[in-house]
């Protein structure tokens, strides 16, 4: 079961044409007249997808929510799939000897983007809430920088956590993830499984981070390449684990920044 076959190199090149490709689709789509759509606050308010929204039943909520999870799905895939490399790499050379190799890493890779997923519609709910109370508060209207400032602040203090570091320690160890999450005796489920599970350690670890996109606006690459290359290099560079307290300090004097640049001007 654990025996190494001899390493075939079709991985790596699939693995970064599939994350090259998200990034050309999220570029492309930003650059076109619907990039707009990337805003998904305004999804149902703008354009093309307004009227729609206005015809089909519920159109309000499905349409959008299609429509998000087909950003956020590019967005995961091109922000975090790199960052798993190192865990498929292992995987596809502990397997390789299988016939059902190729599909066993669909497997992983499927439940791995559904976590994900998951929490991408969990952070959408949210970040809806917001908007409906936003529009209901005319103090939230006038001061709406408090609620970046906030979330800058809490993705600061997150860095300093314990389940930071718990997450962050085993996205770092793939070698013994697998060991301890892969039997291979029901090989599609351990593998759609072992996919679950490293999905739920990621989001721990990097969940602050991601959650800097609503910050930044969902449609700006610019920002998205950087949040990605930090959690890629968190969880993949050898010298990745002290790169956590010092973005910490960051995010929070970026937040205190704010903060006094506002309450300055009362």
């Amino acid at each position: 079961m654990w025996a190494v076959a001899p390493r075939r190199d079709w991985l790596v090149p699939i693995m970064l044409g599939l994350i090259g490709t998200a990034w050309a689709a999220l570029l492309l789509w930003d650059q076109t007249p619907y990039g707009r759509y990337l805003d998904h606050g305004r999804w149902s308010e703008i354009g093309f997808t307004a009227t729609i929204c206005r015809v089909i039943p519920a159109g309000q909520v499905l349409l959008p929510a299609l429509l998000y999870v087909g950003g956020w799905l590019l967005m995961t895939a091109a922000m975090m799939l790199p960052t798993t490399l190192p865990l498929l790499r292992r995987f596809h050379l502990l397997t390789a000897a299988r016939g059902d190799h190729a599909g066993l890493l669909a497997l992983l890779v499927s439940g791995y983007l559904l976590v994900w997923l998951g929490f991408g519609v969990a952070a959408h709910g949210a970040d809806f809430v917001v908007h409906v109370l936003a529009r209901r508060s005319e103090w939230l209207v006038v001061n709406a920088w408090t609620l970046g400032a906030g979330l800058l602040a809490i993705a600061g203090l997150f860095q300093f956590s314990r389940l930071k570091y718990r997450c962050l320690d085993k996205c770092r160890t793939p070698l013994s993830f697998i060991i301890q999450h892969w039997r291979g005796i029901a090989p599609r489920r351990d593998a759609f499984r072992l996919g679950l599970h490293h999905g739920l350690f990621c989001v721990g670890c990097c969940w602050a981070i991601m959650l800097l996109i609503f910050v930044v606006g969902t449609g700006n690459i610019g920002w998205m390449l950087l949040l990605g290359a930090v959690m890629a290099t968190e969880k993949n560079a050898r010298w990745g684990r002290k790169l956590s307290r010092p973005l910490g300090l960051v995010l929070m004097t970026s937040a205190a920044l704010i903060a006094g640049a506002h309450l300055a001007t009362i």
